[in-house]
């Protein structure tokens, strides 16, 4: 079957407000996004910026107070009907007491134009376990067979919340490398994910939120360049940091044994004066802002518009 990917997802004026017994909590506050079909795209921000009310919006699982949702040019709940759209949340259980393969068979059978139960086992990398028992699988395991869940309809669109949260250190790179076989077919993938290497490793963009609204959005090299200062290390014993601190462009000093770590609004001033004043440095490493800083700074940036408010 032939699917129209035109149009991609598009978000457009998105607002989204829960009342608590404290009041309103305007939980998206005014998106405009979209993702184009084939893209990669990690959606990021701390707890309370609205990501998960956005993802929800996006599913048709939550209606928005204004603004409008189109995925493939159809409304979220037709898209998710027609089997365009697989998402692995971070809420729900996996039914009890049936296999592996009995699941992701169950889940084949509600869509119209589904991957082979097999196939969908095999980019999942559960065909050694197709027969265990639901209940009887590893954190690991049980994020797998979600993401076998979320594939087996055959979507345009995978959203993924926080895939990878029960994974150990080598779960969550085979995941990875599995996710990234299944967007080499041309799909669209949306996740979001506080582990913010993976979004710099898997996304071909990352956009940022902060308070309900969109603070950044582009490649996370691009990212990574709005924030200006850079990292000198060198190896440095038994010298002053106040010495070191006083150099030209160093912000702040730090030492991790024989290292010297210098943040610097301008390496290059600093590094000149670095082997003027101390010719003994050696081992020097001058690296960007990395995305952990970028995101600190862009979504750390007080809103002037109105107060603060926690989303969820």
């Amino acid at each position: 079957m032939t699917v129209q990917t035109e149009g991609g997802i598009q978000l457009r004026g998105l607002v989204k407000t829960f009342h608590g017994p404290q009041g309103p909590i305007r939980a998206v506050r005014g998106i405009d996004l979209s993702i184009g079909a084939g893209e990669t795209a990690a959606l990021l921000g701390p707890n309370g910026a609205g990501k998960s009310t956005t993802i929800d919006m996006m599913l048709g699982l939550a209606k928005p107070d204004d603004g409008t949702v189109t995925v493939f040019g159809r409304p979220p709940r037709a898209a998710v009907d027609a089997g365009l759209i697989g998402a692995m949340l971070q809420t729900g259980e996996l039914i009890r007491d049936l296999s592996v393969r009995e699941l992701v068979a169950m889940m084949a059978a509600l869509y119209p134009d589904p991957l082979d139960v097999d196939e969908a086992l095999g980019i999942a990398g559960l065909k050694d376990i197709a027969k265990q028992r639901t209940q009887k699988l590893s954190g690991g395991q049980t994020q797998r067979v979600r993401f076998a869940v979320a594939i087996v309809s055959n979507p345009e669109l995978l959203v993924l919340d926080e895939p990878t949260v029960a994974m150990d250190v080598e779960g969550r790179r085979e995941f990875w490398a599995i996710m990234r076989g299944f967007a080499a077919r041309g799909k669209t993938v949306l996740f979001a994910t506080h582990y913010l290497e993976e979004a710099d490793a898997n996304a071909d963009r990352a956009i940022l939120m902060a308070r309900g609204r969109i603070v950044a959005d582009g490649p996370t090299t691009e990212i990574k360049a709005r924030v200006g200062g850079r990292t000198l290390r060198a190896t440095l014993p038994d010298v002053d940091l106040a010495g070191l601190a006083a150099l030209p462009g160093v912000v702040s000093a730090d030492r991790h044994g024989d290292a010297a770590i210098l943040s610097c609004s301008d390496s290059d001033q600093t590094v000149r004066a670095l082997l003027d004043q101390y010719p003994q440095a050696k081992d020097i490493e001058i690296v960007g802002a990395g995305l952990e800083a970028a995101f600190l700074e862009l979504t750390g940036e007080p809103d002037i518009e109105e107060p603060e408010v926690v989303a969820t």
